[in-house]
């Protein structure tokens, strides 16, 4: 998963501004320290605390030819990302997204999969993910 960032120049360096994700910024005083700076400003954004119901924008596919910075989103952010964004858009809780797949006993199961520290499921459960999450683009979180 990729998004754009339209870079500035200023007087001392330059800062940048995610084009689908109001309010994630960055600067720095090269362009090589604004892409580093930018990675990191993404995926602190989009890794949510666990009480957040923010839902973000995805990233607009459309536009890589004019855009001035891309950034690749961690894949275990990525994932917890979209599955925290396709559970709040359906309005479910979490224990209902953990009964929905078929996860028994602890809700901490399910909530290891909204967490980018420990997001990394077992492939039969990305299979299930999808099947509750159809629009759950699994392909966005691995592509390079």
């Amino acid at each position: 998963m990729k998004y754009q960032f339209k870079v500035h120049r200023e007087k001392k360096g330059y800062w940048a501004e995610c084009k689908d994700l109001p309010g994630c910024q960055t600067q720095g005083d090269s362009l090589d320290e604004l892409k580093q700076n930018a990675e990191e400003a993404l995926n602190l954004f989009l890794d949510e605390p666990e009480s957040s119901s923010a839902i973000f924008s995805l990233p607009r596919k459309h536009r890589e030819q004019n855009a001035d910075l891309i950034v690749q989103v961690r894949p275990r952010v990525a994932l917890a990302f979209l599955v925290r964004r396709a559970r709040l858009l359906r309005k479910w809780t979490q224990k209902r997204a953990m009964e929905e797949l078929g996860l028994e006993g602890s809700l901490f199961k399910y909530q290891r999969l909204e967490n980018s520290r420990t997001a990394n499921p077992e492939l039969e459960t990305l299979v299930k993910l999808k099947k509750i999450f159809p629009e759950l683009e699994i392909d966005e979180v691995i592509s390079a």
